[in-house]
């Protein structure tokens, strides 16, 4: 069976309604929490799938070389799709990729990456920061759904969102960092922008602006802080010029082939919706 066929028979390609209200809403914060975005049903076929990709992979290098200094705060397994043909129908799923459209205000949308996050307990705290900052893409219209595979009380390690933020581009050149947390703090505090969190059900999800900038709880919870995401962009994006090494390393860990310029559209980077 191949992608196409998959994505066919999966009940992950419905739609899900969005009001003007929280279209609105995300444009203004650079993010949102919607409830319910995949069932119960939907998060029982496809979490132990995830698991096992994480469980196989999570003390290996990324095989595009793309591991960074991430094992402190979360184990990182990246492009789940690629290890298992059965993780295709969520990865590629039309109904998370219509939700990021909707929110950009774009008409087609196409995969970065996908990336499972899990927090182990005792895991600390993830520092402030802007994923923009790595990505070689010459667009603002980039977003990330973070969705728990369980259920994630603030405790357990959930995101937090300083409102706003997204409007003002790349704030500071750092990368993840406790130097990243600690003049983030400073200039959160400065702007007076909001800092919102949540409480999360499994199969809930946040989406935020790739400028936003965000930070994650420490696990204080006896349990693994189980999290899928998937980054997505809008079509038609062309890449840049890399300007540090972590874009460089996106670049050819994502655009395999590619070349500055060029449409962001290698076979890594299919289009999802519509």
């Amino acid at each position: 069976m191949n992608a196409t066929d998959l994505r066919s028979a999966s009940s992950l390609d419905t739609e899900y309604a969005l009001t003007a209200e929280q279209i609105t809403a995300f444009r203004r914060d650079g993010f949102i929490l919607l409830p319910a975005v995949a069932s119960p049903d939907e998060i029982a076929e496809f979490r132990p799938l995830i698991q096992n990709a994480v469980r196989s992979k999570f003390s290996e290098q990324d095989e595009h070389g793309t591991t960074r200094t991430y094992g402190k705060y979360f184990g990182q397994v990246t492009n789940v799709w690629q290890r298992d043909e059965a993780l295709k129908p969520f990865v590629f799923a039309r109904r998370f990729a219509g939700i990021a459209a909707a929110l950009m205000g774009v008409r087609g949308v196409r995969l970065y990456h996908d990336q499972a996050l899990f927090k182990p307990a005792g895991g600390p705290g993830t520092p402030w920061h802007q994923d923009h900052f790595y990505w070689p893409l010459d667009t603002v219209h980039s977003v990330t759904m973070w969705m728990p595979l369980v259920d994630a009380p603030r405790e357990s390690g959930t995101m937090s969102f300083a409102a706003g933020s997204h409007r003002k581009g790349s704030l500071l050149d750092l990368s993840i960092s406790e130097e990243s947390h600690e003049q983030f703090e400073k200039l959160i505090a400065h702007e007076s922008l909001a800092v919102v969190d949540y409480a999360l059900k499994a199969g809930d999800a946040t989406f935020h602006s790739g400028w936003t900038v965000h930070s994650a709880h420490a696990n204080e919870t006896p349990h693994m802080r189980e999290v899928m995401t998937v980054i997505y962009f809008a079509d038609g994006t062309r890449l840049m010029e890399p300007d540090s090494t972590y874009r460089r390393a996106d670049l050819e860990a994502f655009h395999p082939g590619q070349r500055p310029g060029e449409l962001a559209a290698s076979p890594l980077n299919p289009l999802l919706f519509p």
